[in-house]
């Protein structure tokens, strides 16, 4: 056999399964966590400003329809929610903290809604994505139930995921590509001053 093409090869070999070592070495830094909390706008900065998490991206979750548009989501009838899906590395950012950025981000008393929007498309809700999301997820309601400080019983859902369909690309950074308008909508929804009744000083709030 030519000495080039067996060196070749066993190049290639070497190469492919360096490949396969760093991509597994990569899928192992990286965890995905969804959480529906209102206006799919507003809940990709919180965890975009957290450290350890990679990227978020805005989407439609938790119902039946397939590939669903924003115009068919925001009509309701689809039993999807706006919902973000954060990537995130485990090894930086626990579950936990993300369920903590969540919980200061949503008003877990209202059903059906969050601040100004109306219907179970703007529901707050935490999809589990294994049994370990799920456990740490009951034991973070439970543990702010017990707690006292929320004066009303919590409604946020906690339910198995399924489908995230990615929300057209005009969603994706608003509140980065519209600042202004972002901000006009925060304000105006009154997201901040309603977090701010429920949260204290611990509110997630809009920053410039």
């Amino acid at each position: 056999m030519n000495r080039f093409v067996l060196w070749t090869g066993v190049a290639l070999v070497l190469l492919t399964g360096l490949g396969a070592a760093q991509a597994q070495e990569t899928a192992e830094k990286e965890a995905v966590a969804i959480f529906a909390g209102g206006c799919f706008w507003c809940m990709e900065p919180p965890f975009d400003k957290t450290e350890g998490v990679i990227s978020t991206t805005s989407g439609y979750t938790g119902g039946t329809a397939a590939n669903p548009s924003y115009k068919e989501v925001s009509a309701g009838g689809t039993g999807h929610a706006e919902a973000v899906k954060v990537v995130y590395d485990p090894s930086k950012v626990s579950y936990e903290q993300l369920l903590h950025v969540f919980w200061r981000n949503i008003d877990p008393i209202r059903k059906d809604a969050q601040f100004c929007d109306l219907g179970s498309q703007y529901r707050s809700a935490i999809f589990y994505l294994d049994e370990e999301q799920r456990k740490l997820a009951e034991k973070s309601k439970a543990d702010l139930d017990a707690s006292g400080r929320i004066p009303k019983p919590i409604v946020t859902e906690i339910v198995e995921a399924g489908p995230f369909y990615p929300a057209e690309t005009y969603h994706q950074d608003y509140y980065l590509k519209n600042p202004v308008r972002y901000a006009y909508y925060r304000w105006g929804c009154g997201r901040d001053a309603r977090l701010e009744q429920v949260w204290g000083d611990e509110a997630g709030r809009h920053q410039e």
